[in-house]
């Protein structure tokens, strides 16, 4: 895969790690000294949320693991967990990672708040923790995700672009949120009514758990039954494999509306293709593993992060951590071409195959 060089988001604080770090005490410069003498040999943990979603095994590790091990000349040990979805899973796999010592922790939260107290524990070892996608709570050290709130946003434009002369006060979507566990979750939302709200009447609204497609499967029959399935302008997905089981139901129900999404998966990409579902968001996965490595590394060897975080984000217990944020994109069927094949994520050979050969084709894909 070509990788996209690190894109980070305009109008940040410019506000230098030192200054952050003044009140940090005489341990943690002890713990960077021991670090800054293992060189490349050092030992990063990376956890994280689940497989359900095809982003993480496909891209996010790999990308993490290659980019570490080219940081540290092929010296640094990766010990490698996924939670699966469990938030207790991953607790105790935190756990198994401060008993192995390593250096330093890469977390993608299962349970942002849950989480907490792991990461105290991991600080309390004197292991720093990399925040990776979704902003965990705790003394985290670093963090990288998206420009979540800008997530949201580009789903809804892209809806009312999609609905046309149809984007009326009285016209009704179905809102399909994320995971309450999740901190992205909320802001994927918060962006997506700042475009919505006032435009368009938003007739039902789940926040889905586990950001399961089945569940949000359910919740799409239920919003058909509850609305009338003819009284349906469009739906606000908060992801691809939602999306997936969306259109399942809308499918069921006898409608084609336009439908959001993200992650750019292979089966939404798809879906865009043949017309069911009208747009994902395309989140560069290389910049963000990238970023990880990079910040994991120069933590893991006592170094500062001044060159690679140029951002600053607060959570409820840490403010101003340094922070690498990640342009997105709205990808359609008019850009696929210049967006997830041009960065090598899928060929045409695989997002065409088999019974999108055609549509592929008519969208002039091949």
């Amino acid at each position: 895969m070509r990788r996209a060089a690190v894109a980070v988001a305009a109008g940040a604080m410019a506000v230098s790690l030192a200054a952050c770090g003044s009140a940090k005490e005489s341990g943690d410069k002890a713990d960077s000294t021991k670090s800054a003498a293992k060189g490349d040999n050092i030992k990063v943990g990376l956890l994280l949320p689940e497989n359900k979603t095809a982003r993480y095994e496909k891209f996010d590790r790999p990308l993490i693991e290659k980019k570490i091990k080219e940081l540290t000349n092929n010296k640094a040990t990766i010990q490698y967990n996924n939670a699966r979805q469990d938030a207790s899973l991953q607790a105790q796999q935190v756990d198994t990672m401060i008993t192995n010592k390593v250096d330093v922790l890469i977390l993608d939260a299962v349970d942002a708040k849950a989480i907490k107290n792991s990461v105290q524990k991991a600080k309390d070892a004197g292991i720093k923790v990399v925040a990776y996608d979704r902003l965990a709570e705790g003394p985290i050290s670093a963090y990288t995700s998206f420009d979540n709130e800008e997530v949201g946003r580009t789903q809804g434009e892209a809806l009312l672009k999609a609905l046309g002369s149809k984007a009326t006060k009285s016209s009704k979507i179905v809102m399909v949120n994320g995971s309450v566990t999740d901190p992205n979750a909320a802001q994927f939302k918060k962006g997506a009514h700042s475009v919505l709200d006032g435009k368009v009447t938003i007739a039902k609204e789940y926040d889905t758990k586990e950001w399961s497609p089945d569940n949000a499967n359910s919740e799409m029959e239920a919003a058909i039954s509850a609305v009338g399935a003819k009284n349906i302008a469009g739906v606000y997905s908060a992801n691809d494999g939602m999306a997936g089981g969306i259109i399942t139901a809308l499918k069921a129900a006898g409608l084609s509306v336009p439908v959001t999404g993200q992650d750019a998966e292979l089966a939404g990409v798809q879906r865009i293709v043949a017309g069911e579902q009208y747009m994902s968001v395309y989140k560069p996965y290389a910049p963000e593993a990238d970023a990880a490595a990079e910040m994991a590394v120069a933590l893991a060897k006592g170094e500062s992060l001044d060159s690679i975080a140029k951002d600053k984000v607060s959570s409820g217990s840490a403010t101003d951590v340094p922070s690498v944020l990640v342009p997105v994109t709205s990808l359609t069927k008019d850009n696929i071409k210049d967006t997830v094949i041009k960065d090598g994520v899928y060929s045409v050979s695989e997002i065409c195959a088999g019974k999108y050969a055609a549509a592929c084709k008519k969208i002039g894909l091949e």
